[in-house]
Parts: structure tokens; C-alpha cells; sequence
């Protein structure tokens, strides 16, 4: 696929004031980081000397932080507990351009919260404060009443579903069925653990590797993950779920790209060659880039790829961050040709 740096640079120009919905998990992700240089006495660990720490945006708050970096403005709808955690969250959201404002409070379950460790630019251990359980009626009942008031001044709907107990199978249907009512289009990042016929209705999915073996139910090691394959595995989740399309993201692989009706017809996009520190939040980058550049009228396809580059800078980086427009500007400066 040819890639045109004066078309990509005039759609990140379109980027600017696009407003997506964001739905779906939310939490704050800690780091401490530090050098090793013995094991504990106490028993055969290593000691990590914090001499760092950090805390950032976490599951769909990277998403919308990725959205709100990029020039657009996200409405960030989600859940929180009633603990000093949904406060640091909410700093953390204006710090980034976000408003907590659509957030809804939880008293009966935790801020999700996730702690790593980390020596250098290797994790050494991770620890989850979090309370896994779809959420009671009230509270589901709250979201979707935001959703309703908020889906009419958006230009599209993005769904983040990390099994956190937000995404329902209702509330997604629900959610969908507003935003085609209002003729938004729903970008949905599944999860391993959900049914793909649960996502029914969505335009498009971006599912991982592992995500779209998990959906489709093809399970293939690396020596067997032929085109043919990953065909297989788009068919069977645009069947289940009736979408129009799906973008597999295959890590340094790049991604692949199916429409429903034609999965023969799937386009490759190529990542290029660059130093992965860490893949962790890439999906959430991908998915923001993609959904804006759809806001901004562009083909599937032109998407794809400007959601590509954005991808391959956040990957050289450690831990969930967000792509700048300038370090977006430089990498495709790097990587492609101005025609």
C-alpha cells in the first residue's frame, strides 16, 4: 500500500476538534522503576531501588488520551469508585486534556488500579487493584443516560472493552443502537474473554492477534498463522458479529484489513522496522488514531495507515503513552515518501 506523507499530514490537520465518545474500562496505571543490583535476603527476588515513579492514564483513559494528544476531544464515559485512586485519575485526565465529568461513581467496587515494577525497561512484577463484575442495574442505567445525552455531539463512537465489568452485552447493544440512530459509526477494541456475537452490530473491530484467534475461534502458532489463516479468523468474526469491517493488528507484522462481504480482498499495512521497548496501550493508540481519521472522512484504508504510524511511535516507548502530532509528523517524515 503506497503511502502519501501530504495526504497523511492534510488528515492530521482534520484531526483537530473531532469529538469521539469514548466508552469503557477505566483505571490508572502506577510505575516504579528503579535499578537492581541484589536479591533479597528475604527470599530469592530482586530488589528493585525505586528511584522513579510515575502514573498515567490507563485502559480506555489511554485511549482518550491518545484522542485528546492527537487533536481531538474525547467524552470519556466510564466508572470509578468512591476512593482517593478516582481522585489521582481525574487529575491525571485534566492533566491530559481530558474531562472526568462524564465519569460515574461506583462506591461498591474500587478505582481500577494497576501497579508495575519495573528494573530499567523490564517489568519484574505487576500488581491489580480491581473488582471484576458487571455492574448493577442503576449504575448501567447512569451510563447509558450520559450516552444518550452525548452520542449527538460526537462525531463517532469508540467501545474499550477490557473485561472490567463495564461493556455488557447490554449496555454495548444499547450504546450501538443509539449511535446508528444518531448515524455515528461504533469502533469497538474487543476483548479475548467476550463472545464475539456479544459485539453484534459494531462497524468495526481491532482486534490483536490473540484477540481475533480468542473471536474467531482459530487458534494457530506462528509456524501455521498463514494468509489464509488470518482470512479465516476475519471471516468468522465479521459473521458473528455483522460488522463492516475488522483490522487484525498483528505487531510487527503490521495489520490487516477486512470488509465484510470481500475478506479476499483484505489489504496489508507493513509496520516498519523500529525498537519495541513495549506494546502495552499500542492497541489503544491504534484505535484512537483510527476513529479520528474516520471522524475526519478519510477511507478505511487511509486510516489504517495513519493509525499504523502512530502505533509504531508509541511502541518505542515504555508503558501506556500517547503520540504527539509532532512525533507522529517525524516518524512518517522517516518512514514514508512525500508522493
Amino acid at each position: 500500500m503506497n503511502v502519501n506523507q501530504n495526504k497523511l499530514f492534510s488528515t492530521m490537520q482534520n484531526l483537530n476538534g473531532k469529538r469521539l465518545l469514548v466508552v469503557g474500562d477505566v483505571g490508572l496505571d502506577e510505575y516504579f522503576i528503579g535499578p537492581v543490583r541484589r536479591i533479597s535476603p528475604e527470599a530469592p527476588v530482586p530488589v528493585v531501588e525505586v528511584e522513579t515513579q510515575d502514573k498515567r492514564l490507563g485502559l480506555a483513559g489511554n485511549v482518550a488520551a491518545n484522542i485528546s494528544s492527537l487533536g481531538g476531544v474525547p467524552y470519556l464515559l466510564g466508572v470509578v469508585g468512591d476512593d482517593s485512586t478516582a481522585e489521582v485519575l481525574k487529575a491525571e485526565l485534566r492533566t491530559h486534556g481530558c474531562s472526568p465529568e462524564y465519569l460515574v461513581t461506583d462506591s461498591s467496587r474500587p478505582t481500577t488500579r494497576k501497579l508495575r515494577i519495573l528494573a530499567g525497561q523490564h517489568h519484574v512484577v505487576r500488581a491489580d487493584f480491581e473488582r471484576k463484575k458487571f455492574l448493577g442495574s442503576p449504575i448501567e442505567d447512569r451510563i447509558l443516560e450520559r450516552a444518550r445525552e452525548l452520542i449527538s455531539n460526537c462525531d463517532g463512537v469508540v467501545l474499550q472493552d477490557y473485561a472490567k465489568g463495564v461493556l455488557s452485552e447490554r449496555l454495548i447493544e444499547e450504546v450501538i443502537r443509539i449511535a446508528h440512530s444518531k448515524g455515528k459509526f461504533v469502533n469497538l477494541d474487543p476483548n479475548r474473554s467476550t463472545p464475539a456475537t456479544s459485539y453484534k452490530g459494531v462497524d468495526y473491530l481491532t482486534p490483536n492477534i490473540e484477540e481475533a484467534q480468542a473471536l474467531s475461534g482459530i487458534h494457530l502458532d506462528d509456524l501455521r498463522a498463514t494468509q489464509d489463516s488470518i482470512e479465516k479468523m476475519a471471516g468468522r468474526i465479521l459473521l458473528a458479529t455483522d460488522a463492516q469491517a475488522v483490522v487484525i493488528t498483528r505487531g510487527r507484522d503490521g495489520m490487516s484489513l477486512f470488509r465484510k462481504g470481500n475478506v479476499q480482498a483484505g489489504a496489508h499495512i507493513p509496520t516498519f522496522a523500529r525498537t519495541v521497548f513495549d506494546v502495552t496501550g499500542a492497541g489503544d493508540t491504534v484505535i484512537a488514531a483510527m476513529s479520528l481519521a474516520l471522524a475526519a472522512g478519510v477511507t478505511l484504508e487511509e486510516a489504517c495507515v495513519l493509525a499504523n504510524f502512530a502505533a509504531g511511535v508509541v511502541v518505542g516507548k515504555v508503558g501506556c503513552v500517547s503520540a504527539s502530532p509532532e512525533e507522529l509528523k517525524q516518524y512518517i517524515l522517516s518512514h514514508s515518501s512525500p508522493v
